[in-house]
């Protein structure tokens, strides 16, 4: 499976957090699977952190995702114009990023969002 990761469910993944279930878990852990984390999220957790909502230093997030054996996914142009054309089931420009990049690229998104559900991506719920 080639995966993309929420916000939220990385940050869930990094502090070991509870409420990320037991089947997104395996499927993060699983070394057949390709675990993708869209430059859109470091920019979310960032602006969050300087908002005083989250609490990470930016080396040991990195390498929390190299040593997890995550790829880093850029945002390109085309990834930028497909967000801006979804339909407005979300308003999050974060979220709406995650969902281009995963049907453009053709990934799972792993998330607890279910509004994302109303977008044609396949989801697994976090």
């Amino acid at each position: 499976m080639r995966c993309l990761l929420d916000t939220q469910v990385l940050l869930w993944w990094i502090d070991d957090d509870p409420r990320l279930g037991q089947a997104p878990r395996a499927i993060i852990v699983d070394p057949g699977n390709e675990v993708v984390v869209s430059a859109a999220t470091l920019w979310e957790a960032a602006v969050k952190r300087a908002l005083g909502k989250l609490r990470f230093e930016t080396p040991v997030l990195l390498d929390t995702l190299h040593r997890g054996g995550m790829r880093m996914l850029p945002i390109t142009g085309e990834h930028a114009l497909a967000a801006g054309d979804l339909p407005r089931h979300h308003d999050d420009p974060f979220d709406r990023m995650l969902v281009a990049q995963a049907v453009a690229e053709g990934l799972t998104m792993i998330t607890s969002d279910a509004r994302l559900r109303a977008y044609p991506v396949a989801v697994v719920k976090a």
